[in-house]
């Protein structure tokens, strides 16, 4: 058949010289009805194992994370175990406790040092001081160490009590020359003697062109305090004044006898020498609780028969 649906001229023959795709294919022939299967009794559903969960994919992240540098670490050496000697009779590691041969001095399995060396510890101050002072920390003669410590102690207590009043006035006079100086006044002056016209009140009026006039050698007089006080010093001004006009008019004592009377009655004795020139001249003393004072002019220089001992000024000082 043509395009047209009419017969094709050409017959069978034109229809064999047609190519493979261009041939029609013959219909098939009906299949014959097969039987519908009888119903088979119902079964019950077999139980479905329970679904896993899908695994979840790691999923990077946005953006990366800043991380902390590390500090490199230096890789442990490796232990070599050594072979197993017989003669394991040393001394036993100190960190593992595996037994060494003797000649060795790292331990056989962990390399740690078998005799360590450690400095000893320094000795206090006072283990260097003779007679504390020792070479070693050993333990050896400790016994004979404290009793000689113990000997030296006592005889250090000893002394101590034995020399007392010198060291007590050792730390008396410390304190005079670290402490300050006062004046301190008289409240009563009595003299032996006295020249009219100088009474014994202007040694202690504080004015050096005034002075105590004493007949001659051996005179005294006595200052009192109202209450004991320590004395550690006694300035005097010899003459008749600290002008060197007036100083050479009138005899002055060279030399003077100080006696001191304490609170308990106790007394002390000086011989105080005096330079002849004019002006103030100092004398320290260092005498605890000192009540009366009593001084006696002797020695005189520069005598006359017109002429008398005179005494300008007597200042006392304590310690403040």
């Amino acid at each position: 058949m043509d395009r047209q649906g009419g017969p094709d001229p050409a017959g069978p023959a034109a229809a064999d010289r047609r190519r493979p795709w261009q041939r029609r294919r013959p219909a098939p022939a009906p299949a014959a009805p097969t039987p519908a299967p009888a119903p088979a009794a119902a079964e019950p559903p077999a139980a479905q194992p329970p679904a896993s969960p899908r695994p979840v994919a790691p999923q990077a992240p946005a953006s990366p994370q800043p991380v902390l540098p590390a500090k490199a670490a230096r890789p442990r050496p490796v232990v070599r175990t050594a072979p197993v000697s017989d003669d394991v009779s040393g001394v036993p590691c100190p960190v593992c406790g595996t037994p060494n041969p003797p000649d060795r001095r790292f331990c056989r399995r962990c390399a740690a040092r078998l005799t360590p060396t450690t400095a000893p510890a320094p000795l206090p101050w006072w283990r260097t001081v003779w007679p504390f002072r020792r070479r070693t920390r050993s333990g050896s003669g400790r016994a004979t160490r404290f009793l000689v410590v113990l000997a030296v102690v006592l005889a250090l207590c000893a002394g101590g009590f034995l020399l007392l009043p010198a060291g007590r006035h050792l730390i008396e006079d410390t304190r005079d020359k670290l402490g300050k100086a006062k004046a301190v006044t008289a409240t009563r002056v009595e003299a032996s003697a006295e020249v009219p016209g100088h009474p014994v009140g202007h040694s202690t009026d504080g004015l050096s062109n005034r002075y105590w006039g004493a007949p001659g050698p051996g005179a005294s007089v006595t200052y009192t305090f109202a209450k004991p006080f320590r004395m550690v010093d006694v300035i005097i001004t010899n003459g008749a004044s600290s002008s060197p006009e007036e100083y050479a008019k009138q005899a002055r004592a060279l030399q003077i006898d100080m006696e001191v009377t304490a609170r308990d009655g106790r007394k002390v004795h000086k011989k105080l020498a005096l330079s002849d020139k004019p002006g103030p001249q100092t004398f320290p003393t260092g005498i605890s609780d000192v009540t009366t004072v009593r001084l006696t002019l002797d020695a005189p220089a520069g005598a006359a028969p017109e002429r008398h001992l005179a005494l300008a000024e007597v200042e006392f000082f304590q310690r403040s």
